[in-house]
């Protein structure tokens, strides 16, 4: 079955003042010509002069074929179809609220029109039984998704005793029920965030070793089932703490304790804990760089030791008189 497109809301059209995405199509002398992606790809035009606020003095440094650009909607004309737009009267808040609601909007649509296909069912009716529905209940499709990772029932029914008197809906099969519940939790399932925070730990009192490892453990007796704690040594005296878990406030909060603990601990055996860097969300790119840089010391600690052994070696062989003797000198 050849992919289907159909416009992501009810409404056809945008409307006036309304700031929606478009993709720039090409370019012409009176502007762009840009197709709506929340709106089956309807046609609009930005004009020169809704370009930019200040004198153009090359149009593709301002906007380039391909790229989309979140634009206010100034004139509609539903009966030809001619939509006018503006780039220049686009606020900052407007662009992140734009963008924000076309990411949630594009990926129902995802979900949408992958069930659809596999279903076996017309897009636009699957948007006219469930989708547009779900976007007037919950005020965004995508919400209601979320509630479907945890409680698909909890939607479905609500949907049925809003759009059809509590009776089954027709076109709400069961393998477009199950084709939206596994799609759903396949795309959107929660995935865990990692927090970290990075300390400097040090103890030179007798068996300072035995009181860094025993504050190591203070800290990790603050894993709570949602936020398992681990501390590790990077290379002394850097030691990381990081957690796992769904709730970022959560794992910030679990994580100073943690780091409180630790302090309080090594604090009672005359050590001390600085915090270098405190407890953040952290990025698969900053484990890398976390894992590079243990890499890097790992192999300056074992350089230094292999000079220190050679030179340990070279000075034994000073020292040492292979006829017993007289001592050696230089």
């Amino acid at each position: 079955m050849a992919a289907q497109e159909t416009r992501m809301y009810e409404a056809k059209f945008p409307e006036v003042d309304d700031v929606v995405m478009v993709q720039v199509k090409s370019i012409a002398e009176m502007g762009a010509y840009v197709s709506l992606m929340e709106y089956a790809g309807v046609e609009g035009m930005i004009l020169l002069s809704e370009l930019s606020r200040r004198r153009i003095r090359s149009i593709t440094k301002l906007i380039k074929v391909g790229r989309q650009e979140p634009v206010m909607v100034l004139r509609v004309d539903k009966e030809k179809g001619y939509i006018d737009l503006s780039k220049r009267r686009v606020a900052a808040e407007d662009i992140a609220a734009c963008e924000e609601r076309y990411n949630k909007s594009k990926m129902v649509h995802s979900i949408m029109r992958h069930v659809a296909e596999t279903a076996g069912v017309d897009l636009e009716q699957l948007y006219g039984t469930v989708g547009w529905p779900l976007y007037k209940m919950y005020g965004h499709a995508f919400e209601a998704f979320k509630t479907i990772v945890t409680e698909p029932d909890t939607v479905f029914n609500r949907l049925q005793d809003e759009t059809n008197g509590g009776q089954p809906i027709e076109a709400l099969t069961d393998a477009v029920k199950e084709g939206i519940t596994k799609n759903v939790r396949r795309r959107m399932t929660p995935q865990p965030i990692k927090v970290r925070a990075d300390v400097e730990l040090t103890c030179f009192a007798y068996d300072g070793v035995l009181h860094i490892q025993e504050a190591m453990r203070s800290a990790e007796s603050h894993s709570t089932e949602d936020c398992p704690v681990k501390m590790k040594l990077i290379a002394p005296p850097l030691y990381v703490l990081t957690t796992q878990t769904l709730d970022k406030q959560q794992g910030v909060e679990v994580l100073n304790l943690a780091c409180d603990a630790c302090k309080a601990a090594i604090a009672k055996r005359k050590g001390s804990m600085k915090v270098k860097e405190s407890a953040r969300a952290v990025s698969d790119r900053d484990d890398r760089l976390l894992m590079e840089q243990m890499s890097a010391l790992e192999n300056a600690n074992k350089e230094v030791a292999g000079d220190d052994e050679s030179e340990e070696e070279d000075e034994g062989m000073g020292d040492f008189d292979p006829n017993g003797t007289t001592p050696l000198t230089s």
